[in-house]
């Protein structure tokens, strides 16, 4: 008899896990917003008893695991996820997207600033040389940062690398010691203080992205999802994303 309810207990238990696994939203995007994200993630787990888990970074890396389980996604800028959606859409709800926080570009220097960079035009100097991406959402952003400024020419004689993504120009800044300016999201120095500093831009002068997200095609927790992606609008999560570098 006494083993039968232990049985029985056990069974509810492991009923109670998997439903509990189950009910976790799984937030899908590049590796760019993920500060942000995850702590409003936390927030919103806290409050709400509702388990979140970010997965972020170049979508190679999880894009297969987003097929099978993907309740939200959003993009590192508003074309990113518009690329998504051509891309796979059969996984996005459309009609959820919803824009969040704009990042500004800036440019990312080394300790100390050894060149003395303190304006855009300090990157057409002689001698320095720049680090820049060419996607992952800044796809043409420094072009559109030195075209107003009519530094274009003098700037692209001077870039030393061109990545693919953010996490391949975080590994050259670290390997090549002479690179001197890294431009990117100024909300990048957030997670780059022990090896970078930040020249800020002047907002009318800077270049922005936004932050879009939406619910996934897919999601058996429409309901839930769409809670998460209120409570990124709220002011709570607004000041989670200014203190990571948005507006």
């Amino acid at each position: 008899m006494k083993n039968n309810i232990f049985i029985t207990l056990l069974f509810a238990v492991i009923l109670n896990m998997a439903a509990g696994a189950s009910d976790t939203l799984y937030v899908y995007g590049p590796g760019g917003p993920f500060g942000p994200f995850n702590e409003a993630a936390a927030v919103f787990s806290a409050k709400n008893n509702i388990p979140v888990k970010v997965i972020a970074g170049p979508e190679p890396n999880w894009i297969n695991a987003a097929k099978q389980n993907a309740d939200i996604f959003f993009g590192g800028a508003e074309y990113m996820l518009d690329n998504f959606i051509l891309k796979y859409p059969e996984l996005v709800n459309t009609a959820t997207r919803e824009g969040l926080y704009i990042r500004g570009a800036g440019m990312l220097v080394r300790p100390g600033n050894p060149k003395k960079i303190k304006l855009v035009r300090d990157m057409a100097k002689p001698g320095v040389k720049i680090l820049i991406v060419a996607g992952s959402g800044q796809t043409a952003m420094w072009e559109d940062l030195l075209a107003q400024k009519g530094f274009m020419d003098d700037v692209r004689k001077n870039i030393y690398y061109v990545a693919d993504n953010t996490a391949t120009a975080i590994k050259k800044w670290k390997e090549n010691p002479e690179i001197d300016v890294f431009i990117n999201y100024a909300s990048w120095y957030y997670r780059l203080k022990d090896i970078t500093e930040l020249v800020a831009i002047r907002r009318k002068k800077n270049i922005y992205r936004g932050t879009p997200v939406m619910v996934s095609k897919i999601t058996d927790q429409q309901t839930a999802a769409l809670q998460f992606i209120q409570f990124l609008k709220t002011p709570k999560a607004h000041s989670i994303f200014k203190k990571w570098g948005w507006e």
